[in-house]
């Protein structure tokens, strides 16, 4: 019990590091809640910083997801003299990062909208799915050119992928919830994709 605990907390406190508000703030001196979207992610260090900085981001936040489900567990596995961790251990985890990224403790719990930390996770979790979503969200990208319509398609295509391939029901109930989310973070997104007014492609300025 004491083992799962620390794990979700460390998990959570990881995904919580608000790496787009630190490298703004490191790079450039600024606030990123207040330049852009104002949303503290990848893609609005993209948008104000340029795309170098923005994969930057995005390789960060995708990191913090893969070490909450294969570092931590592993770490903690032989501080608490855990022999095997069972498959929860890796869903909650991750599920802790993902939520931590969104609802940031380190920033009054206004956050990101969690995809490249999400990717993270399910790289780290299921390779094979990740990548089916990658392609998603490529296909989805290249047709209409939006970033959100695409993150928002590569979200629903989670469980579905999850269902085939793992059949697990945990892993497609947590995936199921993902998705959600996933849905969920992006509501203001899909307000203004239902609008027209919805920025297609991320206008790229240099990195400084």
């Amino acid at each position: 019990m004491f083992y799962l605990l620390s794990c979700v907390i460390i998990s959570y406190l990881l995904g919580s590091i608000p790496t787009a508000y630190i490298f703004a703030r490191a790079v450039m001196g600024i606030d990123i809640r207040v330049h852009g979207s104002g949303n503290v992610g990848a893609t609005n260090v993209a948008r104000v910083m340029g795309k170098r900085a923005g994969m930057a981001v995005f390789a960060l936040d995708l990191l913090k997801g893969m070490l909450s489900v294969t570092v931590i567990p592993a770490f903690l596995a032989g501080t608490f003299s855990v022999s095997q961790p069972p498959d929860l251990v890796y869903i909650l985890s991750g599920m802790a990062a993902i939520v931590g990224h969104i609802w940031t403790v380190f920033l009054k719990f206004k956050g990101g909208k969690g995809v490249s930390t999400t990717a993270g996770v399910i790289a780290g979790i299921h390779p094979f799915i990740m990548l089916g979503c990658l392609a998603v969200w490529v296909i989805i990208f290249a047709i209409w050119k939006y970033v959100s319509l695409a993150s928002i398609a590569a979200a629903i295509a989670l469980p579905v992928l999850a269902v085939i391939v793992v059949k697990d029901t945990a892993f497609v109930v947590f995936c199921g919830v993902i998705c959600l989310l996933g849905v969920y973070a992006h509501r203001s997104n899909i307000k203004r994709l239902i609008q027209g007014k919805e920025t297609k492609i991320v206008k790229s300025k240099k990195s400084q």
